[in-house]
């Protein structure tokens, strides 16, 4: 498994975990738990952001990425 690979999975997980937090936002009623809730999903959409932008380097750089 290249590491390119392992990247596009995390990214998938990542992306999952953000959107179980802004339905549990979406699911509560608690203003704070809602306020929290939203602030974690966009600090996994900002690490989601940075690993998007790994990705493009990395496979940049890996020979079986390179179009030939």
């Amino acid at each position: 498994m290249t590491i390119g690979t392992k990247i596009q999975q995390t990214v998938a997980s990542a992306e999952s975990v953000a959107a179980n937090l802004k339905s549990f936002a979406l699911d509560t009623n608690d203003q704070q738990a809602k306020q929290m809730y939203n602030q974690l999903a966009q600090n996994v959409e900002a690490i989601i952001q940075q690993l998007k932008n790994r990705e493009q380097q990395v496979m940049a750089e890996e020979p079986q990425y390179k179009q030939q």
